[in-house]
């Protein structure tokens, strides 16, 4: 994998007045499976199980959002003090996992990437945090379009909005998921983008080479990307940002 040339640090500010996610360690599943961290031996290849369980650990403790949370503050920051010193800026944003939360499903459906089981939510669930009953597809899932915003990610868009940065966002999600897709975002708060490009169907492309070249038609536009900002190294890699914010994800990974 193409090493990522421009900067990664870390980042959150809380965000109001939209659909907001309640802490994972609110979740359902995480009240479900409260399992304390264990050391994993190296010895010989980790144990599945044991690796789930120190994953369940770090979700549902609450590490991950503190961690999501740092991550967010320091893009904010570069964002706006950057924002008034260069023509056309831009902020392009990844979206699941980095712009909307599937921690729910993730966590339901134990990690496993599931598909044509439909989506059972508790009958007591908001908009802000849909609680599932059992595992679903992922597919499925998004159909819902209920994903909830990452509160710091929220904070960063509402800032760049502020700046008069532009907002782009570039997903893996198909073409064929753009209604669902553009509802939840602006159910979750972020109700006004520059740019929302998603994968056309077939599209044979590795990840670093599609996504970098949505950056660089971008770049090509006249913008500059000041932070692109994503959950995997193949949504930072390639080049056309200043800096790239890499945001954790232990629940799976995209080369």
């Amino acid at each position: 994998m193409a090493r990522i040339a421009a900067l990664i640090v870390v980042a959150l500010m809380l965000a109001t007045g939209t659909a907001r996610a309640e802490p994972i360690a609110a979740t359902p599943a995480c009240q479900q499976k409260h399992i304390a961290p264990q050391t994993l031996d190296y010895s010989q290849p980790l144990n599945l199980g044991q690796l789930k369980n120190q994953i369940y650990f770090y979700v549902c403790s609450g590490t991950y959002d503190s961690e999501l949370n740092k991550i967010a503050t320091a893009a904010r920051a570069y964002v706006e003090q950057r924002a008034g010193e260069v023509s056309k800026p831009a902020l392009v944003l990844d979206i699941d996992e980095t712009s909307l939360s599937n921690a729910a499903v993730e966590l339901a459906s134990d990690f496993a990437y599931l598909s044509g089981i439909p989506c059972v939510l508790d009958p007591d669930s908001h908009a802000g945090a849909p609680a599932l009953k059992g595992p679903c597809g992922f597919g499925e899932w998004v159909a819902l379009a209920r994903a909830p915003a990452i509160d710091g990610t929220l904070a960063l868009y509402q800032a760049a909005k502020q700046h008069k940065v532009a907002v782009f966002f570039i997903t893996g999600r198909h073409e064929g998921e753009t209604a669902v897709t553009e509802a939840n975002l602006k159910a979750a708060g972020f109700d006004h983008w520059d740019g929302l490009t998603l994968r056309p169907e077939g599209d044979k492309r590795t990840v670093i080479q599609y996504k970098s070249g949505e950056r660089e038609k971008i770049a090509q536009a006249g913008f500059t990307i000041i932070a692109n900002v994503g959950d995997q190294y193949s949504d930072l890699s390639g080049g056309f940002a200043e800096r790239a914010y890499k945001l954790p994800n232990p629940m799976y990974f995209i080369p």
